[in-house]
């Protein structure tokens, strides 16, 4: 798969902030990861993590699992 790359030119207004594209938003939710890498800054949208990629890798006690589910839930909504 190809990423499409766009550039675009803005400019910091008087308190250093810029608006990012909305079409570029699309998707991100309200929050944005930001990483500086010394001569630039990384952009990256903050999402929730996709648990079920690791439910293969998950021992459950049957015993307890009502609590593991509260626990989990509660891990997701943090």
């Amino acid at each position: 798969m190809v990423d499409l790359v766009s550039v675009i030119v803005r400019k910091l207004d008087r308190q250093g902030r810029i608006v990012l594209p909305s079409e570029w938003r699309i998707g991100w939710g309200g929050e944005v990861v930001l990483v500086n890498l010394g001569d630039r800054i990384e952009v990256i949208p903050k999402k929730k993590p996709k648990l079920d990629k690791f439910f293969d890798m998950v021992e459950v006690d049957l015993e307890g699992e009502e609590d593991v589910r509260k626990k989990l839930l509660e891990d997701i909504m943090e």
